[in-house]
């Protein structure tokens, strides 16, 4: 038996999947779906990349 600081979260579910079948199974924790997960995974990375570039335009105007 886990301690009580190693257990997961109550209500939370599962933070690790045991196989790749658990995602789509419907098995994400928080409540997420597939399409939702992959739909806001790739809204974070658009908006990290548009980040960078902004930055690094910034950064070669100011030179």
């Amino acid at each position: 038996m886990l301690p009580a600081l190693l257990s997961p979260l109550p209500g939370v579910g599962p933070l690790a999947f045991s196989t790749a079948g658990d995602a789509a199974n419907g098995v994400l924790p928080f409540g997420w779906d597939v399409a939702g997960f992959q739909t806001w995974t790739l809204v974070y990375l658009g908006v990290s990349s548009l980040a960078f570039v902004v930055v690094w335009l910034v950064g070669y105007l100011r030179r």
